[in-house]
């Protein structure tokens, strides 16, 4: 095996080596965020939409305003 090829292949092994430890780590941290949603189901709160106001509060007000907007007016087209 040449120098090259050696290189190459420590290199390329740190590279997997550091994607499996994120994988690792990507799948800790979704079983803590089970574990939180776990509690807070066990103290009544409603996971669903503790989801729903996570999910909001990573978007725009202007954002939410117009996709409310939207829904407003496609509920009141239904006779919602």
């Amino acid at each position: 095996m040449s120098d090259i090829d050696r290189v190459t292949a420590a290199e390329l092994r740190q590279f997997i080596e550091r994607a499996e430890r994120l994988d690792q780590e990507k799948s800790d941290i979704a079983e803590q965020r089970k574990e939180v949603m776990a509690e807070a189901k066990g103290r009544g709160y409603c996971v669903k939409t503790i989801n729903k106001l996570i999910a909001l509060r990573k978007r725009t007000p202007d954002d939410i305003a117009e996709e409310e907007a939207v829904l407003d007016v496609y509920k009141t087209a239904l006779g919602m």
